[in-house]
């Protein structure tokens, strides 16, 4: 993202979550807040039919993201850190007692969601904390300090990362025994068939204009070996074969089709 400005891309994936509240009435996803946030903008989501297999993956990876909490949350995690929090609103509707949440993100964006919370009329609960890191320049290790195991979600942002930040912001996770992440990563447009390839290259095209690429991708494998070696087992990963399966009643997927992943993962 460009110094001084909010997240483009967080817009669009608030605007995406919004959408599915009216097209598809959450029925993947509930979050009563998401048009609010949204604001004047949430007027006219109906033109975002078409894009509705972006619109049911953002949907999915926020369900699984938040089962995989509540499940943490049942074994003892008192702490979620929410990373590239852009106009996530899990913290505004936390339904865990327990549960803290931290908020990260960069400044900017930052600033940007507070003034619609505000004009929302949404209240910052007192058990939320509000971090600003600039991922890229900054150490996640030197800003944040737990106390006991945490989960972190990490949602529509590694992509954007180079390889250093997201390394980095990872190991960080994989300091504590405990600790628990979901994220969601891309394969590479080289291993998708022609016409998944050409759209896929058309959103990155997209996304580069307004100043954010993408700017890293994952095969399966590859980001199985190297959570294994930072201590993470219990690992699961739900490619498109899967998503369908699990959250759109469609077995008939292949189950190496390529595509957006999200994954879920303990450090041992």
């Amino acid at each position: 993202m460009e110094s001084g400005q909010a997240s483009k891309t967080a817009y669009s994936a608030a605007r995406y979550r919004a959408a599915h509240q009216v097209l598809e009435q959450g029925s993947i996803f509930r979050d009563p807040l998401a048009l609010r946030l949204l604001g004047a903008d949430a007027e006219d989501l109906e033109q975002d039919a078409p894009r509705r297999g972006m619109r049911l993956f953002i949907a999915a990876r926020h369900r699984f993201a938040e089962d995989r909490l509540a499940a943490a949350v049942s074994r003892g995690v008192r702490t979620a850190v929410v990373l590239g929090a852009g106009l996530d609103t899990f913290a505004y509707r936390n339904p865990h007692a327990s549960l803290q949440v931290i908020e990260i993100d960069h400044p900017d964006t930052q600033a940007w969601k507070r003034e619609r919370l505000a004009r929302a009329g949404v209240a910052i609960p007192p058990d939320v904390r509000h971090l600003g890191v600039d991922f890229e320049k900054e150490s996640l290790g030197d800003r944040l300090d737990l106390d006991g195991p945490a989960f972190f979600l990490w949602l529509g942002v590694v992509p954007y990362l180079s390889d250093g930040g997201f390394g980095e912001t990872l190991r960080f996770v994989a300091r504590e025994p405990g600790n628990e992440v979901v994220f969601d990563y891309a394969q590479s447009p080289e291993r998708m068939p022609a016409e998944r390839r050409a759209a896929l290259e058309a959103r990155a095209a997209r996304v580069a204009k307004l100043g954010e690429p993408w700017l890293t991708f994952f095969e399966p494998e590859e980001i199985a070996a190297d959570l294994d070696k930072l201590g993470f087992g219990e690992i699961e990963d739900l490619g498109p074969a899967q998503l369908a399966a699990r959250f759109f009643n469609r077995p008939d997927i292949p189950p190496e089709t390529p595509g957006g992943h999200v994954l879920h993962a303990r450090r041992r």
